[in-house]
């Protein structure tokens, strides 16, 4: 009896189960696809984080609008802060790839923090979209196979134009750099000696600073005496402020060729009216003549956040224009793989054709050891005019 009893129940159970496939079946199809975000949310570059956010909400919701991914699948944002910490970036990582199992994880701001997930996502099989940080080694990583892609700016690409952009605006012959001490000043210390080397120059000094200097006056003083024609700057909003204002006590006026650090915050509250005076790199504009993308864009930003007003409000643009061409690029990946399988999307993004986005048009972004979309065609520059990040008037 108590056999027949145990078949009778593994019987029911099996029936059962079968019975219950029928209903969990449609239920997974129907299952959203998650795309994952980590970025500075909160702190000084809180507002670079929140451009990140919007243009991957717009790019999602024109997705799900034409009915989504693999046969009807919705994709779904989740963020998580990382407050500009390469451990609370990890942390966050291992919970958007583990416990929310995202089909594609796209990094933020800082460089130090991509840099520290980036072999997380390489181990784990994870596609990573990078959508700012623009530290050279995020990309081009000891992955066997690589999972970093990026829409966004490339140190060792942004430093050459640094460079010529110092030649040619300013006619500098003698550039000295001050550089944030992280791996980001770390990159771009390495990409502009190369820069200055293909030209047969180098720097006439190199000053560091740490993100929570105050004063910077020291390093900008032997800068000065080495006869800096021109200073090269790379750090984030905070450091970056505190570079201008000291050279506002110092009254030295030189000008400055920057990264894009100072388009991640409230840069020109924290610098104070010589702000302005800093030129800096950017990959888009949604100031002039738009494409008919640009314009649906700029149409969908403003339906969907009232504090947009017009494109003066979109900011920082490349935050919203890196991220909205990522995640469409990112669905393209998901399409061509024809399922979330990581490995099979990394393969997937090698499969992109061609794709007319709001920066520019993709035609094969990405193949085996070429990881980054944007080039140096694809950059502008750009200065703080009334508060407003402008392309530079020609």
């Amino acid at each position: 009896m108590a056999l027949a009893f145990t078949r009778r129940h593994i019987g029911a159970l099996l029936a059962s189960t079968v019975f219950a496939g029928a209903f969990v079946t449609p239920a997974l199809a129907a299952d959203p696809i998650k795309i994952g975000l980590v970025t500075a949310l909160s702190g000084q570059s809180a507002l670079a984080g929140e451009a990140i956010s919007r243009g991957m909400t717009i790019a999602i919701d024109e997705i799900n609008a034409k009915g989504g991914l693999l046969g009807g699948r919705k994709l779904e944002l989740v963020r998580r802060d990382d407050e500009g910490n390469p451990a609370k970036g990890v942390t966050a990582a291992r919970e958007l790839i583990f416990r929310e199992q995202v089909a594609v994880l796209f990094g933020g701001l800082d460089t130090p923090v991509s840099m520290a997930i980036v072999p997380l996502v390489n181990a784990e099989k994870t596609p990573f979209m990078g959508p700012w940080a623009a530290g050279t080694g995020i990309t081009k990583n000891d992955g066997k196979p690589n999972f970093a892609f990026r829409v966004s700016a490339v140190d060792e690409i942004v430093n050459v134009g640094m460079l010529d952009y110092a030649q040619a605006t300013f006619k500098a012959t003698k550039p000295g750099m001050i550089l944030v001490n992280n791996p980001w000043g770390e990159s771009n210390e390495i990409g502009l000696k190369a820069a200055l080397a293909a030209k047969g120059m180098s720097a006439v000094g190199i000053e560091k600073f740490e993100g929570n200097d105050v004063d910077v006056v020291p390093q900008l003083t032997r800068l000065r005496s080495s006869g800096a024609d021109v200073l090269f700057m790379v750090g984030n909003v905070g450091p970056s402020a505190q570079v201008v204002k000291s050279l506002d006590r110092m009254g030295w006026k030189v000008p400055i060729v920057s990264h894009w650090g100072p388009a991640g915050g409230r840069f020109t509250e924290l610098a104070g009216p010589n702000g302005k005076d800093v030129h800096f790199v950017q990959t888009y504009s949604f100031f002039g003549n738009q494409s008919e993308t640009g314009k649906r864009v700029i149409a969908s930003l403003m339906a969907k956040y009232p504090s947009i007003k017009g494109v003066d409000d979109i900011t920082p643009a490349v935050g919203v224009a890196n991220a909205y061409d990522g995640v469409h690029l990112s669905a393209l990946a998901i399409a061509a793989a024809g399922s979330t399988d990581g490995d099979a999307v990394r393969q997937g993004f090698y499969k992109i054709d061609k794709y007319e986005g709001l920066i520019k048009t993709y035609e094969k972004p990405f193949a085996p050891g070429v990881h980054d979309a944007l080039q140096a065609k694809d950059y502008v520059w750009a200065q703080f005019i009334a508060d407003r990040i402008l392309p530079v008037a020609k």
